[in-house]
């Protein structure tokens, strides 16, 4: 039986990835999305493939490089600078982690802001604050999005973030904030988290802690947003679970997303959304 109170991003992936097809569709020669591994990093093989498939589905065209992991930071801003410079070029996508000797920061600071689908240049993250949030990061737009999934009015809504980190954490506040709700940020020097996500409409939860969010930290009826994956091992074998312990919670909460299915799949549909925002940003440049 449908548990009602499971919040379902597959289902809301499919209709983002649907409106993205839609647009793409009526596009002839559509540039293509560039995603870059650098080294041997299984961990991020699993992002690689989800990506693909949603960028099929979506009909966006994808490439896969992998570069050798002792090249150079030099070499690597090079080639993302002629990646900026090709019009066939739609988006670039720099999959983490990345080795000890490149800096994630410049190489992101690299990807031109209009090539920016992961919303990771400093830049896309600096226009949040001004209310443009069209090329946010992706897996904090896909909290928001799920947020609205629950009918709930964004107006006044009071919203507290566990975790303040620099992709989900801040990004997520602030345009929460843009959608006129009223955000508290707790980390890890708040003095009492509980005392701030019990009297929270939606607790958002970001930090990479297994069941770090129980029961009794959530207000009855209260919509809690997971975006926690953290690997346990159990009786059955690994297992993924978010940083909220969802059976417990969900008799308490309104609503809740479950980990895996719930921010996962809408992080890769924003993704698609974010090209398609691209797309548009490049026309209206005169770049295509």
């Amino acid at each position: 039986m449908k548990d009602n109170r499971l919040i379902d991003g597959v289902a809301v992936k499919k209709r983002i990835i649907q409106e993205v097809k839609d647009y793409t569709s009526k596009v002839a020669n559509m540039p293509r999305l560039v995603s870059i591994l650098v080294g041997d990093t299984p961990e991020a093989d699993v992002y690689v493939r989800n990506q693909a498939r949603g960028a099929e589905q979506a009909g966006l065209p994808f490439e896969q490089l992998r570069w050798p992991a002792d090249i150079s930071q030099d070499e690597c801003k090079q080639r993302i600078l002629e990646m900026n410079d090709d019009s066939s070029v739609l988006g670039i996508i720099l999959q983490r982690p990345l080795p000890d000797n490149i800096n994630v920061r410049s190489l992101q600071s690299a990807i031109h802001p209009l090539k920016d689908v992961e919303g990771m240049n400093p830049a896309s993250i600096g226009n949040i604050v001004y209310s443009d949030v069209a090329l946010a990061p992706c897996t904090a737009a896909a909290s928001v999005e799920l947020i609205k999934e629950t009918g709930l009015t964004m107006e006044g809504l009071e919203v507290v973030m566990i975790g303040h980190s620099e992709i989900v954490g801040k990004p997520a506040a602030m345009m929460l904030m843009a959608e006129g709700c009223t955000v508290t940020v707790c980390h890890h020097m708040t003095r009492s988290v509980a005392m701030h996500s019990r009297r929270a409409d939606v607790v958002v939860v970001g930090v990479g802690k297994a069941h770090l969010v129980g029961p009794d930290m959530i207000k009855p009826g209260a919509a809690v947003i997971d975006i926690g994956i953290n690997q346990i091992e159990s009786d059955a074998g690994t297992k993924i679970v978010g940083d909220v312990d969802t059976d417990a919670v969900k008799e308490i909460a309104g609503w809740i997303s479950p980990v895996p299915g719930g921010v996962g799949p809408v992080t890769v549909a924003i993704l698609m959304r974010n090209a398609i925002v691209a797309h548009q940003r490049q026309l209206n440049a005169g770049w295509l």
